[in-house]
């Protein structure tokens, strides 16, 4: 099983290096027996099977019937995803929420919808996910039969971007996209609205009455080309020339992945910043509500953001790739010399501090944390916990692995004055060497009303506490010596900890 072009680089040249003896013959039967239990695990031999769905024509430009796939009853959790994905990193003196603002002033690229979203002869950009940015750029990471090729920018400039590029973008039904969302609100509430999304060479002017300035900036990203940077400077000179005319800036920046801030964060006029990723169709009617406090916001980062792009060291380009002419000039290789040592595993390892640490998102109020209790509650197949695990081989591996071995609960306070969800972490230090300092091993998201407290809870599985043991080519518990389990807001606020024994 390969892709892209298994039957040209693998079929033929497979059969002949078993036929030759490279390879032998059993390795081929552990090839075919990790396809087929996929197979026999969807039950796809029992004839019960669901029948196929419509797929896609063979030929994409020969008439064919038409398949409307949407379907009305997922509108609402498609509007709470786009709410959830946002997070707020900086809100300072709570410019968020916006409070009866009678003039707003929007700015950027970003703001307003793509400037095509039209079907085109052959392979239209609004079908991989590139709308708003050059589509010969990215096709030319593919093949330079594409060409002649241009630069992929680290942003998309011709507009608003709801989702990565290539195969694993969506074609919307619509785009609410961010400008029109906030005319929208403001036809309803008698609010005035200035705009420029050309802001040539990064500049604009802003009005002496505006209530809030909104700058509205992306970091592209698509399958088939690398991201150029984690930062451009046109979008960051657009940020800064606007806060020097407006001290209440307020930058929204829909991003996939790593998009650094630290050439306008420390800007005394940039009072809050918004990652709001890619939030899909309802894009621009899900941040409305965040910035006029209808909800607040509740997303946390999947990801850390430093303040440099030097600060990621080898994991800012992890492969290199080979010189022309040498061995694996065509297939660069990679020893994964990090390790278990990626994200905030690495940047706690080396003790850098970043811009915003791993798990990081203000709400629009306040949280305590109090009460953890840690409990042992061996259930499953085991009643005690040898070094290895014992159990039969099931789908993922040992049986016991799965067993439930550790409780963990904390309560949560909402002690602020707005009502808002939390998103709890728990994270593991475990005592064996080269292991990372501390490892997420669970999350639980609660809403909270002002005042109210929750109680949430954290099981742990037996895998969840073991570390690899390349010997012995199993998962191991280090019997004997003390973990530590803390529980908090982000990876670097954890004002619970406690430790355990096994």
């Amino acid at each position: 099983m390969a892709m892209p072009s298994g039957l040209l680089y693998w079929g033929p040249n497979l059969t002949q290096a078993v036929e030759n003896g490279t390879i032998p013959e059993s390795r081929l039967d552990d090839m075919a027996t990790r396809v087929m239990a996929t197979w026999f695990l969807t039950n796809q031999n029992s004839g019960t099977f669901p029948a196929r769905g419509v797929g896609m024509p063979a030929n994409l430009l020969a008439p064919h019937p038409v398949v409307n796939a949407r379907n009305p009853a997922a509108s609402a959790g498609l509007m709470q995803a786009a709410i959830e994905g946002h997070v707020l990193v900086k809100n300072t003196n709570n410019a968020l929420p916006l409070k009866s603002p009678q003039l707003l002033s929007v700015y950027g690229y970003d703001a307003k919808p793509p400037n095509v979203n039209v079907p085109a002869p052959g392979l239209a950009a609004w079908s991989l996910g590139l709308e708003s940015t050059d589509l010969k750029a990215v096709l030319c990471g593919f093949s330079a039969t594409f060409g002649p090729c241009t630069t992929f920018l680290p942003y998309a400039p011709n507009g608003t971007i709801v989702t990565g590029g290539g195969s694993g973008a969506t074609t919307p039904a619509y785009i609410s996209d961010p400008l029109s969302a906030i005319q929208a609100r403001a036809m309803d509430n008698n609010i005035e609205v200035f705009w420029d999304t050309e802001t040539v060479n990064s500049t604009s002017s802003v009005s002496g009455t505006t209530d809030a300035c909104l700058v509205f900036i992306n970091a592209e990203s698509s399958e088939g080309i690398d991201r150029p940077a984690l930062y451009d400077s046109f979008s960051d000179n657009l940020v800064n020339n606007i806060a020097k005319q407006c001290n209440n800036t307020i930058v929204v920046i829909h991003n996939a992945g790593i998009r650094l801030v630290d050439n306008f964060v420390n800007h005394p006029n940039v009072t809050a910043i918004l990652f709001a990723h890619l939030p899909g169709q309802d894009s621009g009617r899900a941040l409305t509500q965040i910035l006029f406090g209808d909800i607040s916001p509740s997303g946390k980062l999947p990801y850390t953001v430093a303040k440099n792009e030097s600060d990621y060291g080898a994991l800012l380009s992890p492969t290199p790739t080979p010189p022309i002419g040498s061995q694996y000039a065509l297939f660069p290789q990679s020893n994964f010399t990090e390790g278990l040592l990626i994200d905030y595993r690495a940047f706690d390892a080396q003790n850098i501090t970043p811009r915003y640490e791993f798990g990081f998102g203000l709400t629009y109020t306040t949280f305590a944390y109090s009460n953890l209790l840690t409990t042992k509650s061996i259930t499953g197949s085991n009643s005690t916990l040898p070094t290895y695990p014992t159990g039969a081989i099931i789908s993922g591996g040992h049986a016991d692995l799965f067993d439930n071995v550790l409780q963990v609960t904390a309560t949560i306070t909402n002690t602020g004055s707005v009502a808002a969800a939390e998103i709890a972490q728990l994270y593991i230090s475990i005592p064996a060497a080269g292991q990372p300092i501390r490892q997420l091993r669970g999350f639980e998201k609660v809403y909270l009303t002002p005042g109210a407290s929750a109680t949430v809870t954290f099981p742990l599985q037996r895998r969840d506490l073991s570390v690899w043991d390349v010997g012995a080519q199993n998962w191991k518990l280090i019997t004997g010596s003390a973990y530590t389990v803390s529980v908090g807001a982000s990876s670097r606020n954890l004002p619970l900890t406690s430790t355990f024994t096994l």
